[in-house]
């Protein structure tokens, strides 16, 4: 069952229209309200006292997400989906008790390690999965955090975001296997955009294709529109797809700009996902992006809006899918003894909401990606993410 934190009153708060980017995940809300008035929430128990009560047949395991705050909506979102799962599965051995992380990620922890968890979900921004990890680490408790920012992972910190460059590389070895092998790019100027340079540079080349031009852009309509047109190489050399590696509004502002200078191929990334308003723009047609699987996040959807009345911010699956593993891996957790970290590294991997995925020694979660197409009523499955891992 799911409980609040004896420190922190847990409060809702709506609306916040965040991106955060490359170590912080896009966040966009997935659905208005539904019209009809929702049906009462079951809250879970307070615990009034000053320590959790003595629970000797459950693992207790800290949820930390910002519950208060800017990205208070997103926190409360993903805290929702982990406690459906909580109910969906029984959690007949996990206790499971929610931290906010809005007035400090490392003071959180503290809490959390003083009332005895043996196993931290989340936090979600890279500088909040830093301070957890520092202390959890001393203690050996590992973090089963739910940013993409890569340079966190390792050492007992495991990442389940959303990761761009597994992103790239598969759009990018799907247009070759499409019989594309000419690239070009768009990329925004800053740490993301270097990232996704280099793994288009490799994916590229690993695919036995080749980068003939690489622009890079300040978000400014006109430095865009600068870069599309620096595009062409000075060999003259023809591309048969350019990646877009940023937003889908950016995508939405470049499309058309593209599709002037002749037919091409466009490839985006995962932030696609969460911004159906992309088959609006009618030059983002035929767009194609690598993505988690969205058949079973739709039904975690529906039921989220029935018990919640409106609809998840699109990472709260991460919250619904690390509950599932932990409950699967609890089958085998003595209650009361440390967290069995090598299960997690199972090369069979797991399987959720967003697909099968599997961590690696590196803790970063390698997932299995559907190629997406965008078309006139909504973005479309043409190449189905792979059900599991073969080695």
């Amino acid at each position: 069952m799911a409980e609040r934190s004896p420190l922190r009153q847990l409060r809702r708060i709506a609306g916040i229209g965040a991106a955060l980017m490359l170590g912080a995940c896009q966040v966009v809300p997935k659905a208005p309200p539904a019209k009809a008035p929702p049906p009462p929430v079951p809250v879970a128990p307070r615990v009034d006292s000053g320590s959790l009560p003595q629970d000797d047949a459950r693992n207790r395991v800290a949820l930390l997400v910002p519950i208060s705050g800017p990205n208070a909506a997103v926190g409360q979102s993903i805290a929702n989906a982990a406690n459906l799962a909580i109910l969906d599965t029984g959690g007949a051995r996990v206790r499971m008790t929610i931290y906010d992380t809005g007035p400090g990620a490392g003071a959180a922890a503290a809490k959390a390690l003083a009332d005895g968890n043996r196993l931290f979900l989340g936090p979600l921004l890279a500088e909040e999965v830093r301070a957890v990890s520092a202390a959890a680490r001393p203690a050996g408790v590992p973090v089963v955090a739910f940013s993409n920012d890569v340079s966190v992972a390792g050492g007992g910190t495991f990442l389940m975001g959303f990761s761009p460059s597994q992103s790239i590389d598969r759009v990018v070895r799907y247009a070759r296997s499409r019989g594309m092998s000419r690239f070009a790019a768009l990329m925004p100027s800053g740490a993301y955009g270097r990232n996704a340079s280099n793994v288009l540079l490799r994916s590229a080349e690993a695919a036995g294709g080749t980068v003939v031009s690489m622009q890079t852009f300040d978000r400014s309509p006109k430095a865009l529109a600068a870069a599309v047109a620096r595009l062409k190489p000075a060999s003259g050399e023809s591309y048969e797809a350019v990646l877009i590696a940023d937003s889908g509004r950016i995508a939405a502002q470049a499309a058309p700009l593209l599709r002037r200078m002749g037919p091409v191929q466009i490839l985006g990334t995962e932030l696609w996902n969460a911004e159906p308003s992309l088959a609006a723009t009618p030059a983002m047609g035929g767009a194609w992006f690598a993505s988690v699987p969205d058949a079973m996040y739709r039904q975690l959807g529906t039921k989220y809006r029935a018990r919640f009345g409106k609809g998840p911010y699109r990472l709260a699956s991460l919250g619904y899918d690390a509950v599932l593993l932990t409950v699967r891996i609890a089958a085998q957790w003595k209650a009361g003894s440390p967290f069995p970290t090598r299960m997690l590294t199972d090369k069979g991997g797991f399987s959720g909401v967003d697909g099968a995925f599997r961590f690696g020694a590196d803790g970063i979660a390698e997932r299995s990606l559907a190629i997406h197409q965008i078309g006139p009523g909504g973005a479309t499955v043409i190449a189905p993410a792979p059900r599991g891992f073969g080695n």
